[in-house]
């Protein structure tokens, strides 16, 4: 019998919506005083459970039930607001992992490159360390199948590579100067994660935190760092959140208390099924005195926001950037019975004075909602701080009497445009067209023994610069890819090519 794709119910649809209130109130969601929080008009669920019954015999077609269970509950939520979402079961590990700080695996960073995995990395004490593997080694085989060549989705590679600690997986790589592919039998093992990348002294007085996610360890990261920091003679701290889309609420609030004194408000959150919860300091921080500056953009979001928010309505410091993205909105998890789960918007969260900093979603499209970014640079936003559009109906003022605005994002105290300071065509043609990385990548590979007298990223930004033969490689590199461009041109553009090479082979590297 024909099996028919879930979009072709229309005629159902209103009724599916309703069947979800089955699927949610069978799986999970109780009150505490027992009693079931979905209700009919009429106070009970016999009619949907007749219809699910009446499609389920009666129907034209067999049906995927499970599937049309799934796709009424992405429905429900898609309605609610744009960061309520419904996790399958197969994608439960891959949406949750990052957030947890570690895994279990194999332990190795890789990329695919010409249809190929590249070991980058392998990380220090994990699995494939133990056993040899290496960084530029091109795993061929995972379990006797073939996956070099064959387009096989990196997702696929990951769950090929990921499982139980303490199960084995086999693996034949090629590695240069080798004839032959090299065996290794790697026992599968907890594979810590890092949302710090990098924790370092800039000058002899001040430091350098990027973190690029709120993960599960991160306010233990952070804190570590900064201890090693002030050790190093730290009296002020740069904190780059730029890029980072937030993560667990409970971290961002450890993060922010490192730099407030004690009983400072930090956040607080409320909504219709929770009360008021404030959130302040304590007196653990690390970092409470000496000049703090955090650096935002428009990709900063959630959590990221709670510890913006949290310095500049304090007047802890000074925020640096362009406005943030705006997201206000707590969620929470609950795990489904047969595996899948959904995160559920159940409060916002409003900054020490008072301020909510959620944009406008009340349009109901999340493609809109999303596509907000692109709309910042059509107005000039990203380039010019007149541009931004903010509701000034409705101010804040900070302690010392600073104004702060809601709605929308963190707008920063000092603003920064977009780097608008690329010499010339050649050089965003060539950053934007991945060429740089490309050959940075290639180059780093065939040439790792150079790279082993650097024994840190430190050393190796203090003391490598990319020798002049290699810019000559790359500009016969780049005009072997089409690149039509005079010497004077890319000497135009050298500053820029010598700073992204260096970049970007440092990255595949360390």
């Amino acid at each position: 019998m024909q099996k028919v794709k879930p979009y072709i119910y229309l005629p159902i649809a209103f009724a599916l919506v309703l069947i979800i209130g089955i699927y949610l109130g069978s799986h999970m969601i109780i009150s505490p005083e027992g009693k079931s929080l979905f209700r009919t008009r009429s106070g009970s669920f016999e009619n949907l459970v007749d219809v699910l019954n009446l499609i389920q015999q009666d129907y034209v077609d067999t049906l995927d039930t499970e599937q049309i269970a799934n796709a009424a509950v992405r429905s429900i939520l898609s309605e609610l607001d744009p960061h309520s979402e419904f996790i399958p079961e197969e994608q439960y590990n891959q949406v949750t992992d990052p957030l947890q700080g570690k895994f279990e695996g194999i332990g190795i960073q890789f990329r695919m490159v010409d249809d190929t995995i590249v070991v980058l990395q392998t990380i220090a004490g994990g699995p494939s360390e133990k056993v040899g593997l290496m960084a530029g080694d091109r795993i061929i085989k995972v379990d006797e199948k073939t996956v070099a060549g064959k387009g096989v989705p990196s997702d696929s590679i990951v769950k090929m590579l990921k499982g139980e600690r303490g199960t084995e997986v086999d693996v034949e790589v090629f590695r240069r100067g080798n004839r032959n592919l090299l065996d290794f039998t790697i026992t599968r093992d907890e594979i810590p994660t890092f949302s710090l990348d990098i924790a370092y002294m800039v000058n002899d007085i001040t430091g350098y935190i990027k973190l690029n996610k709120f993960s599960a360890t991160t306010s233990e990261e952070v804190h570590d760092a900064l201890l090693e920091l002030k050790s190093q003679g730290m009296q002020k701290l740069i904190l780059d959140l730029r890029g980072n889309g937030g993560g667990y609420l409970s971290e961002s609030i450890k993060v922010a208390d490192e730099f407030l004194e004690k009983d400072k408000l930090i956040v607080y959150t409320s909504g219709k099924s929770r009360p008021r919860k404030e959130s302040h300091a304590t007196a653990r921080g690390v970092f409470q005195q000496g000049e703090l500056v955090i650096l935002l953009d428009e990709m900063s979001a959630s959590a990221s926001e709670i510890v913006a928010g949290a310095v500049q309505d304090n007047d802890r410091g000074t925020i640096i950037g362009r406005r943030s993205f705006g997201k206000g909105l707590v969620q929470e998890q609950l795990d489904m019975k047969d595996g899948s789960a959904i995160r559920l918007t159940v409060a916002r969260y409003y900054t020490p004075t008072g301020r909510s900093i959620q944009k406008p979603y009340e349009a109901g499209n999340e493609q809109e909602y999303y596509m907000e970014i692109v709309e910042r640079y059509q107005s000039g936003e990203m380039s010019n701080p007149d541009s931004v559009h903010l509701d000034t109906s409705i101010i804040y003022l900070t302690p010392e009497g600073d104004t702060v605005y809601g709605g929308g994002g963190i707008f920063p105290d000092i603003y920064v445009p977009l780097d608008e300071n690329i010499p010339n065509n050649l050089a965003r043609n060539l950053i934007r067209s991945g060429m740089m990385f490309r050959f940075a990548f290639n180059y780093a590979d065939n040439h790792r023994r150079l790279f082993e007298r650097f024994d840190s990223p430190i050393q190796f930004i203090n003391n490598y610069s990319v020798p002049a033969a290699v810019m000559g490689q790359f500009r016969s590199f780049a005009r072997q890819n089409g690149i039509k461009a005079s010497a004077s041109e890319f000497a135009a553009a050298d500053k820029v090519i010598r700073n992204r090479l260096k970049a970007f082979i440092g990255r595949n590297i360390f």
